[in-house]
């Protein structure tokens, strides 16, 4: 569903990211985990053309989508929820959804995005910036499904957010996959939170993968120690 080959990114001359290959498959949450620093949040902007890549190439269900600007990858199935989350605080909750479907060219807001985010329904009408953090995660995940992407990515999502709503977080990221069958790539420094939700785990240190594990029978000494300052 996802293919990385080769990626590489800079700022200027100073290259970010080292050659990066991964692909995700059909339906995989797949947790990028590392400190701060490590490249996280590049490898999410490189992947939705905000940071331009320096050579390799993505590709969305084989269709190569490196040469494009974010706003082609949304049409062509990438989906973003950005650090902090970027909701529109002035605007309504369902006006927030509603910049989603740009893309779809639907009018309203599927009633099933709804049902994943029952909270946001209540709240239609407040404004986003009168949301809790957890509520704003939601609204902004909920903003990226409304673009009906095929791949979801979230860039440390459970930042600043308590961890009763993190748990219910984890729940809703596997319902969603469960019911859309998307892939959703996820960068996290939670470790509990990667385990709770992924399928595979996959470490990221000084801009290289390191370590790249299925959940199940996953190393968590040697993880904690790559996330340990």
């Amino acid at each position: 569903m996802l293919n990385i080959s080769d990626l590489r990114a800079a700022y200027g001359e100073s290259e970010v990211l080292h050659g990066l290959d991964l692909n995700v498959a059909p339906g995989e949450i797949i947790a990028i985990m590392g400190r701060n620093g490590m490249g996280k949040t590049t490898l999410m902007k490189t992947l939705m053309g905000i940071v331009p890549a320096r050579s390799g190439a993505v590709a969305v269900e084989g269709a190569d989508v490196t040469g494009m600007k974010p706003y082609q990858r949304v049409a062509n199935g990438i989906a973003y929820v950005p650090q902090g989350r970027m909701i529109f605080s002035s605007m309504t909750v369902q006006e927030n959804v509603e910049t989603g479907l740009t893309v779809t060219g639907e009018k309203s807001v599927p009633s099933d995005i709804y049902e994943l985010f029952p909270v946001l329904l209540e709240m239609k009408g407040r404004r986003g910036g009168n949301l809790s953090g957890g509520q704003q995660q939601q609204l902004a995940i909920a903003r990226a499904l409304a673009s009906k992407p095929k791949v979801l990515l979230l860039d440390e999502p459970t930042e600043g957010i308590q961890p009763s709503i993190i748990r219910e977080m984890a729940r809703t990221l596997r319902r969603i996959r469960d019911e859309k069958g998307l892939s959703i790539v996820v960068s996290e420094q939670v470790l509990s939170f990667a385990l709770d939700v992924a399928d595979r785990v996959v470490v990221i240190e000084n801009g290289n993968f390191v370590h790249d594990s299925p959940r199940d029978g996953i190393d968590e000494a040697r993880v904690s120690k790559f996330l340990s300052v």
